[in-house]
């Protein structure tokens, strides 16, 4: 077939059409889009006129979610609606009736707008980089972004520790307390990384049940965590619902408790309605600006309670539970905080600082219980941007503790001014007058019997040569110092009551009236007849029968080791001699530290529980064994 010419320039122009569409694709290849190619979101700017600002909101935020039928939400990747989001180290209260559950989804925290545009900068000027670097070797553009963008992208979605923590703050009440003898039971944790497992399988999820009213729970994820709570049904038994309080962080635990077998609360005395008791050194350093700055603050705050009662059952471990139910509350706008007086000290071991709560209005002859916390700020002063440890709230380990009889002839005493070291139960009259003038009677007494030693000691050549000193390892402070703690200690004797057993105990007054004019039975008197000694007649000091007329009651007898110490640290010329267990002038004047037993003897600084005593007596007993020692060689 021959074609015309004009049928062959048609030919001709599309053949070489054709050849030129081919070369230049041949040239310029086109760039398809890829999916991988899109790893980083593109700026995009709307040019928008708000009158007042557009609304902001969060992530997590509900908003309009269209329904797919072909994709489930774990594709979709949103909470379901009842689920309620977390912020981090934000608590959130929330309640729960009995046989249900309240879910909780806490999302890591991304990372800042700003490290997102530092990380998009460096990305893109890696990619410039990197095309200058592969062309001439034959890398392609999009190899370069995939080697930056890859460990960028592994950080963001690292690892990280979740730390969530809950508190019970009200629990549902006995229908009738006289038929019940059980507690409200506690709580149920429930945590999972799926929302399907938190609301469909219980074997895929991690369970904790609550302990006193808290919970602690950790896990490291890279994704949302799925959270429940879910409240027994015992509503055949008990009628009301839960309230908690529930917090996630990234940070360390907002609610915590601390189950040490140390008490962080001592024990010191008490009487018949009221408690002493102090924490442990808050610093282990001298130092004095640091000292300074701890005692102008009070760290902790208190619960007591009446063993007998109930009501804080199950929430010993919860603040907000202890808040709502403890008896009595030693904290700022606190309830019933007329009851107690709390304040810094320096008594004790150490002369460090410590905190100290004066309890009063308890009932006699009690078991309380007593626990410290730490308030923390929980949402207020401290602000948003606090760590957990910082804004949140610590229970310690409880500290049970008793009150004495109603005779009313042992009563507390603390801060005096000379003896400052003395705070405890002393023998005591209703009679007499308050604690402020019981303390004075006694305190005043010691600063008296003191400047008699005082002149004494002028007499020494305290600051003579080290050659004609009395002695190369002690002078006259640590003389004065000894002579004070033991003055104290033997004018100032410590009261308890006189039913109490323990054999370490010299009963005092026995054949006087207690105060409100009662006596002893036959027994008791029929043995104080049979003992026949001053040390069952009348008190340590005549001044006591004299004045105050307490009536029977037992002392905890002074240390022994507190008159070897005066003994050691003071001239021979002096006079002072102690004297020997087993020897006349011991027994019912001094008695012997025996750590087995716990406080056995009277010394300044001392404290009544065994968690207390146990640091106490192992320091005392190293100190008793150096006076041994020293005794021997001056022997």
């Amino acid at each position: 077939m021959q074609l015309s010419p004009l049928q062959s320039r048609l030919a001709a122009s599309l053949v070489a059409s054709c050849l030129l569409i081919l070369l230049y694709l041949f040239l310029f290849p086109p760039n398809f889009a890829l999916a991988a190619e899109l790893r980083e979101a593109l700026p995009v700017v709307f040019d928008l006129d708000f009158p007042n600002g557009p609304a902001s909101r969060k992530f997590l935020d509900p908003t309009y979610e269209p329904e797919f039928p072909a994709f489930d939400r774990s594709i979709i990747g949103r909470a379901p609606a009842e689920v309620t989001s977390l912020t981090n180290n934000e608590p959130m209260p929330m309640n729960v009736d009995m046989g249900t559950t309240q879910r909780f989804v806490f999302a890591l925290p991304a990372v800042s707008r700003r490290g997102v545009e530092e990380d998009r900068l460096e990305a893109r000027a890696d990619q410039s980089l990197s095309r200058e670097r592969n062309a001439g070797a034959g890398a392609t553009e999009h190899d370069a972004v995939s080697v930056k963008q890859e460990p960028r992208q592994a950080r963001r979605q690292a690892l990280r520790t979740v730390y969530i923590s809950a508190n019970t703050c009200l629990q549902p009440q006995p229908i009738d307390p006289s038929k019940t003898s059980v507690d409200p039971p506690q709580l149920t944790l429930i945590v999972s990384t799926s929302a399907e497992n938190l609301v469909a399988d219980p074997a895929t999820q991690d369970m904790t049940v609550f302990n006193e009213g808290a919970v602690m729970y950790n896990l490291t994820t890279d994704r949302e965590v799925y959270i429940g709570i879910r409240a027994p049904n015992v509503s055949e038994v008990f009628s009301g619902t839960y309230n908690f309080r529930i917090a996630a962080s990234t940070d360390g635990f907002y609610y915590s408790y601390n189950e040490r077998d140390d008490a962080d609360l001592i024990w010191v005395d008490s009487d018949s309605q009221g408690a002493l008791l102090v924490t442990h050194n808050l610093t282990d350093k001298a130092d004095p600006v640091a000292e300074q700055q701890i005692m102008s603050t009070q760290p902790y705050v208190m619960f007591a309670h009446n063993q007998k009662d109930r009501a804080i059952n199950g929430l010993k471990h919860s603040y907000c539970g202890l808040l709502n139910y403890a008896q009595i509350a030693a904290i700022k706008d606190g309830r019933r905080t007329s009851l107690v007086r709390t304040g810094m000290t320096r008594r004790g071991p150490g002369n460090l600082p410590k905190q100290q709560f004066f309890f009063s209005g308890l009932n006699s002859s009690s078991k309380y219980i007593g626990i410290l916390a730490k308030a923390g700020a929980d949402g207020g002063a401290l602000g948003k941007r606090q760590s957990a440890a910082l804004r949140g709230t610590q229970i310690f380990k409880a500290t049970n503790f008793t009150t004495k009889s109603d005779h009313g002839n042992c009563a507390l005493i603390i801060d005096l001014a000379f003896c400052d070291q003395i705070a405890y139960s002393v023998p005591s009259n209703p009679n007499f007058g308050n604690s402020t003038q019981l303390a004075q009677f006694y305190d005043g007494y010691a600063a008296s019997m003191y400047v008699n030693f005082n002149k004494s000691l002028a007499q020494i050549a305290c600051e003579a040569p080290s050659s004609q000193r009395y002695s190369l390892t002690r002078n006259c402070t640590d003389c004065a110092a000894a002579y004070k703690d033991w003055l104290c200690s033997v004018t100032i004797p410590r009261c308890e009551d006189f039913s109490n057993p323990a054999p370490y105990l010299q009963p005092r007054a026995v054949g006087q009236p207690f105060p409100d004019g009662s006596v002893l039975d036959e027994q008791a008197l029929a043995e104080a007849r049979v003992q026949n000694t001053t040390a069952y007649r009348d008190s340590r000091n005549p001044r006591i029968d004299e004045f105050v007329r307490p009536g029977p009651y037992k002392e905890l007898l002074p240390c022994d080791d507190l008159c070897y110490k005066l003994v050691q640290s003071c001239p021979a010329k002096m006079g002072f001699g102690c004297p020997v267990p087993g020897q006349i002038g011991f027994e019912g004047n001094y008695a012997r530290h025996d750590p087995a037993v716990g406080l056995t003897c009277n010394f300044p600084g001392s404290a009544h529980v065994k968690s207390g005593v146990r640091r106490a007596v192992v320091e005392w007993g190293m100190i008793y064994a150096a006076m041994i020692v020293g005794l021997l060689l001056v022997l």
